[in-house]
């Protein structure tokens, strides 16, 4: 056995013990209250007599206790239906609901419950499949390829263009770029989508916008679970959580360890995760809660192959690829805090964050990088009314740095050979944004913001046998906002925005193009594009709806324009656009079929449809061609029949109608598919649920990804097959 996954046995049993000490620690304690339904999902228009009206019981009892000048520490709130309160610092999924439509653009919420119980939930694929203009498709193991309404087309490796957060904190590097390894879909209560500059509040500042991955607390319903999957090619894994509320304090732990062999050769990993929070409420309207997370992920990497091999043999993984045992493994370990203050009016959140984080990476090299990330933020949302008139001010500040210790070596048989290159990676992000939203009608609000982005960008050189490639640079960035919300009634809206988002070059992006030096960033221009968007959104208990047109035009894209040795190179574009239309809906099309009574049994279909039209617009070399790398139409649909006992069972399908380009000059295209696949099982909200789903059921040989290159031919090796058929089964029990 290699020395990695000795390493990975070790840590796994190490973090397993971890959270089994937390586990039985945790549920000693744990005051749990039985679940209760979440609300139907309602949009409040503002009206002064809410405003006007008696402050909630709780703070009474809060002002009440600080008069008294009691002493002991404060009990756990209470509702007046004697069920414990959430949290302060953490949204429930009704009110991060709630939250997220005050937003005038393209946004998502994400229940656990939307995917959890019914799907081997893998990767954050199958968490975000049914968001529209979310363009999500596997490579091998964890690792996928993700773009928001055509963000990063040009990564073929890692991520760029979408922030990713976890709890608020940052997964992404200060420099910019992104992995997916340590997301663990089995450890979230809900998923904030924030598409392009409606992500303004984490300070993401790109075309794609912003996710947000959220954990459950010991104040939620079901704070303790334990789960089971297994099923095709070697895919194993076992999870367990444990949480509860004890007097002003709470906590939550979960913990995953799985394994898979993978569908293709070279493409075995394991992955032990696990994160937890503790939160201490010292009274009603002050709550501070502490987070660590920490990962361990081994995996080997198959490689693109040719279309040829794609189609034809994919199970294959690209020769280079086995012979130096390519592999991505990380370590990580994220600490933070963040504390919320409640006022009559105001809501101010404070915090900061530390992560280590170790990527052991040998592929054409042997990389080895260190990273330390650090940060802090803080925001005051302000809601009243103001003369009258309903005001809502979101303000706020977020700082983001970090250093990379940044060694190459020659990758001998996966092995480590001799030093080739050495760097010191420095970046700093600061950034501070305003949004206002003022309802000048009851349902009616304009809203205007900007942010500020600040960054800096500086390598030092330290191997200078080849060369000294030191540099450094700094962007002064504005985006402001202008939008319109209308709340058409409690459960509908339409929304329009226009929007800038100025997204600054990552150390993965460099410049070797004819003409051009080699010195990172010097030479490369943050990429600027002003989006204009309106849509309309509606949820009630039978159907929902969400679509969204918008246009971006997009100065100095980062984009491949040059190539050598078969890699893609970034600089900028001169003018591109991205456009297109994002639709989303669900509906019970039928209901009363065998059962017709106050719960009726229903078939449900759900759909969502993605439409992107990206193209150069006049450039010098590629004209009006598209861009490479994104189908133009891409649709989701499953129908369900779903039955009052929590029975379910029905077909989905995703389809592909037309192939795309690899390449600028659109001289090699993907194919079209279509994959269809079965899904059925029993949840009813209560303790037990359990589910079988059957994918891809016709074997179709399919390219699901594909890197991008300036000019591709026949043998150029950018495309990952997707999976062959496979079959899951898993169960979970909560209490």
């Amino acid at each position: 056995m290699s020395r990695p996954h000795q390493m990975s046995g070790v840590l796994a049993r190490s973090f397993l013990l971890a959270s089994a000490a937390a586990i039985v620690s945790v549920s000693a304690s744990a005051q749990t209250s039985p679940q209760s339904p979440l609300p139907p999902v309602t949009i409040d228009a503002p009206q002064q007599k809410r405003a006007e009206a008696a402050r909630p019981a709780q703070r009474s009892r809060a002002r009440a206790a600080r008069v008294s000048g009691a002493s002991n520490p404060p009990a756990a709130p209470v509702a007046s239906d004697g069920a414990r309160v959430p949290a302060l610092t953490v949204l429930t999924v009704h009110q991060a609901l709630r939250d997220i439509q005050n937003t005038p653009g393209g946004v998502a919420i994400v229940p656990a419950e939307a995917y959890r119980n019914s799907t081997v939930a893998n990767t954050i694929k199958d968490v975000l499949d049914y968001v529209p203009g979310v363009f999500a498709q596997p490579k091998w193991g964890d690792d996928l390829r993700l773009s928001i309404r055509g963000s990063g087309l040009s990564r073929n490796f890692h991520l760029r263009g979408v922030q990713l957060y976890m709890d608020g904190i940052p997964i992404n590097t200060a420099d910019g770029y992104g992995d997916f390894q340590e997301i663990d879909p089995t450890a979230y209560k809900y998923v904030a989508v924030y598409k392009g500059a409606n992500a303004l509040q984490f300070g993401a500042n790109s075309l794609g916008g912003a996710i947000n991955f959220v954990t459950a607390t010991g104040r939620d319903p079901f704070p303790n679970g334990v789960s089971a999957d297994m099923g095709a090619f070697g895919f194993r894994r076992l999870q367990a959580n444990a949480g509860g509320a004890n007097g002003p304090w709470d906590g939550f732990v979960t913990a995953s360890t799985q394994a898979s062999d993978g569908f293709r050769d070279h493409s075995n990993g394991d992955a032990t995760r696990i994160s937890g929070n503790v939160g201490y409420q010292f009274s009603p309207d002050v709550e501070t809660r502490f987070y660590l997370n920490a990962n361990q992920i081994r995996q080997r990497i198959p490689g693109a192959v040719t279309k040829t091999s794609a189609l034809t043999s994919p199970e294959t993984a690209a020769a280079a690829n086995v012979l130096n045992d390519w592999q991505r493994n990380l370590d990580t370990v994220r600490i933070a805090n963040k504390t919320t203050i409640r006022f009559d009016n105001t809501i101010v959140d404070v915090g900061a964050f530390a992560v280590d984080r170790h990527l052991m990476h040998p592929i054409f090299q042997w990389l080895d990088y260190n990273y330390k990330d650090y940060g802090g933020f803080a925001k005051i949302t302000d809601d009243r009314f103001i003369g009258g008139f309903r005001n809502r001010l979101v303000a706020g500040v977020n700082v983001v740095n970090g250093n990379i210790d940044n060694r190459q070596f020659a990758n001998i048989g996966g092995q480590k050979g001799a030093l080739l290159s050495s760097s010191i990676d420095r970046s700093k992000n600061t950034s501070f944004y305003i949004e206002d939203s003022f309802y000048f009608l009851p349902n009616v609000a304009a809203i205007g913001g900007t942010q500020f982005l600040y960054a800096s960008r500086n390598r030092q050189d330290r191997f200078l046998t080849d060369g000294d490639a030191s540099g450094a640079t700094e962007f002064n960035l504005w985006s402001p906002k202008a939008g319109l919300l209308w709340n058409i009634d409690p459960t509908w809206q339409v929304f329009a925005n226009i929007s800038r988002s100025a997204e600054v070059p990552s150390f993965g992006e460099s410049s070797r193009g004819p003409g051009i030096p080699f010195i990172p960033f010097t030479s490369i221009r943050p990429q600027i594009a002003t989006t204009s968007e309106i849509g309309t959104r509606m949820k009630r208990p039978d159907y929902a709806w969400e679509v969204t047109a918008y246009r971006a035009n997009i100065r100095d894209e980062l984009l491949c324009l040059y190539s050598a040795f078969g890699n893609c190179n970034v600089t900028n574009a001169d003018r591109t656009i991205h456009q297109g239309i994002e639709a989303g809906a669900g509906a019970a099309i039928i209901r009363g079929i065998f059962n017709n009574g106050s719960a009726p049994d229903k078939i449900w279909l759900n759909l969502a449809y993605t439409f992107n039209d990206f193209r150069f617009d006049n450039d010098r070399t590629f004209g009006n061609n598209q861009l490479p790398g994104a189908p133009r139409h891409y649709l989701r649909a499953e129908v369900l029949y779903k039955h009052p006992t929590g029975f379910y069972i029905g077909p989905n399908l995703e389809w592909v109608p037309e192939s795309y380009f690899v390449d600028s000059a659109n001289t090699l295209k993907t194919e079209p598919y279509a994959i269809w696949g079965l899904k059925a099982g029993v949840d009813n909200g209560g303790t037990y649920s359990f589910y079988a789903e059957a994918r891809n059921i016709g074997n179709k040989a399919y390219i699901a990804s594909a890197s991008i290159i300036d000019r591709a031919n026949a043998a150029s090796p950018l495309f990952e097959p997707g999976s062959g058929r496979a079959v899951y089964v898993g169960a979970k029990a909560r209490w």
